[in-house]
């Protein structure tokens, strides 16, 4: 039983006037319905004659519910040592039942000579029943004070869980971005005195791509994706030429979809580094939408005889982002050609990322 039964809503303050009110009604209720199952039991008596004590004991007792979850809240509020706030609890709960019973049993005495001539034994039948209404109220806070350690319990992790997630998500990030970077300059530094125009128009396209790569989001558009990506490919083509090419099917309406940037660069760069780039062995990279809402990056296969260093980081990087952000997997498939198939992300779930 939880604070969201108890009070019928969840609460971010469960210690509220508001749900004083609603506790009280919640349990005077019941209460008063056992009260009067049990004085006609017990009394055989004509109704109207006893309807005005009835309803007057009725309202006491609301009102000591009312004032007893207030008094309890109240203590709750309060930051105080755990001894304290309990011997406050019990003082003012016995203090605040003692009070109740004396004041209403003296107005009910002025009000009903007849029926309750013996003031002492209804002051102690009275006292009973506000004992039971403490142990009421008692019972009620400590499964709301339960409830809310559970709760606050569950949020906490909550955010740990979302920091922790958040945390491996900017590391990969950070891991991801000096890979391309990397890489970059090394093709850059195999230009630079063998094709020293080629070095200087890749390094006018470097410097596009890695305002792209500095300015990115957690996601892009697709189409803003694949710009970035063409200008990658554009610096390849000034070192390998005719041996490397790159082809883009891309259905329209996917255009403003999402995706997370620098995915389509790294699967074009990665194709790059482990396969034969020569004139007997030119590498062609396609990319193309499916029907299955996703992007799917293909590349024939020459592999190299020995894998680049570090061979394996960006496609895994990749593969791990895609599951803490989108909660989605990255399919890769290896038969006559190597094939990673990326999900795109409709616009309308970018709010939830």
């Amino acid at each position: 039983m939880g604070i969201d039964y108890i009070l019928g809503s969840t609460n971010v303050n469960p210690f509220s006037r508001k749900n004083a009110m609603i506790l009280t009604v919640r349990a005077s209720v019941p209460f008063n319905a056992v009260l009067l199952l049990g004085f006609f039991f017990n009394h055989n008596v004509p109704m109207l004659s006893i309807a005005v004590p009835i309803l007057y004991m009725f309202a006491c007792n609301l009102l000591l519910f009312y004032v007893l979850f207030l008094y309890n809240f109240k203590l709750k509020r309060i930051t105080l040592k755990k001894w304290v706030r309990s011997s406050l609890i019990s003082v003012g709960c016995i203090s605040i039942s003692v009070l109740f019973s004396l004041l209403s049993t003296n107005l009910l005495h002025l009000f009903s000579q007849v029926i309750y001539a013996d003031l002492y034994r209804y002051f102690i039948m009275d006292l009973v029943k506000d004992i039971v209404v403490i142990l009421i109220v008692q019972i009620s806070m400590l499964v709301i004070t339960l409830s809310k350690q559970e709760q606050d319990a569950a949020l906490e992790q909550e955010k740990l869980l979302t920091e922790n997630i958040r945390t491996r998500y900017e590391v990969l990030k950070s891991q991801l971005d000096p890979h391309f970077i990397f890489n970059s300059l090394n093709t850059l530094d195999g230009l630079i005195g063998v094709d020293d125009d080629g070095a200087h128009d890749y390094l006018q396209n470097f410097s596009s791509v890695f305002r792209y790569v500095i300015n990115n989001k957690e996601v892009t558009q697709l189409s803003k994706e694949l710009d970035f990506t063409e200008s990658y490919a554009a610096m390849i083509k000034i070192r390998y030429g005719e041996n490397f090419n790159i082809e883009c099917h891309i259905d329209e309406k996917y255009k403003e979809w999402l995706i997370m940037p620098i995915s389509l660069q790294l699967l074009v760069e990665n194709a790059i580094k482990h396969n034969v780039i020569s004139k007997n062995h030119p590498l062609l990279v396609s990319i193309e939408t499916t029907e299955k809402d996703t992007i799917c990056v293909r590349n024939n296969l020459n592999l190299k005889k020995e894998s680049e260093h570090g061979a394996g980081i960006g496609l895994a990087n990749l593969t791990d982002r895609y599951r803490l952000l989108f909660h989605k997997e990255v399919s890769i498939t290896q038969k006559d050609v190597f094939c990673v198939e990326i999900p795109l992300i409709i616009q309308k779930n970018s709010a939830k990322i």
